[in-house]
C-alpha cells in the first residue's frame, strides 16, 4: 500500500506539567524536537487566542506539528502530520506526552494520500436503525395519549 503522509492527532488530558501556562517554556521544548527526530525546521509561530488557549505551529521540510493549549482545561490537542510513507509520529506523540503528563491520552492514527484500489477508497457508510425504531414507537406512544383524551 503505497501512502503519503502518516497524520496523528493527540488529545492529552489533565495535563499535570505545571508549566503549562508558560508559552516560552513550552516553545523551548518544542524547538528542541526537530533536531531530536531529524526533522528540518522550516518555519515556527505562536499565538495567543484568548487568555485561556493558545497555539504553537512548527513547520518542517517533512511536514508540520501544531499544538492547541488550554490552560484551565489542562488540555493539550496535537496534530503531527509527517510527508513520509514510514514516518513514525508516535515519537514525537511520547515526548509530548512525556512532557506534558497527561492523566488521559487518546490518539489516532490515519494515512494521509492511500492509493489502493478504487474500491478501497470509497467511504464507508454506516447505516443506523434503532433510530428510526424509537421514533416510530415515539409515535405510536403520542397516539396512544391523544386517543385517551379524545375518549376522555
Amino acid at each position: 500500500m503505497k501512502i503519503l503522509a502518516r497524520h496523528l492527532t493527540v488529545d492529552l488530558f489533565n495535563c499535570k506539567n505545571s508549566k503549562l501556562k508558560d508559552i516560552d517554556q513550552i516553545k523551548d521544548y518544542i524547538a528542541e524536537l526537530p533536531e531530536h527526530f531529524t526533522l528540518t525546521k522550516i518555519s515556527e509561530c505562536s499565538e495567543h487566542l484568548t487568555d485561556e488557549h493558545y497555539a504553537i505551529m512548527m513547520l518542517f521540510r517533512e511536514g508540520h506539528m501544531v499544538l492547541h493549549v488550554y490552560t484551565k482545561l489542562k488540555y493539550v490537542a496535537i496534530d503531527i502530520f509527517l510527508c513520509q510513507e514510514n514516518a513514525e509520529p508516535e515519537h514525537i506523540a511520547k515526548e509530548m506526552r512525556d512532557f506534558f503528563k497527561p492523566d488521559k491520552t487518546k490518539t489516532t492514527l490515519l494515512k494521509r494520500g492511500d492509493f489502493g484500489s478504487a474500491k478501497d477508497i470509497r467511504p464507508k457508510v454506516k447505516t443506523r436503525v434503532a433510530p428510526l425504531r424509537k421514533i416510530h414507537n415515539t409515535g405510536a406512544k403520542v397516539l396512544r395519549v391523544l386517543a385517551r383524551r379524545n375518549r376522555q
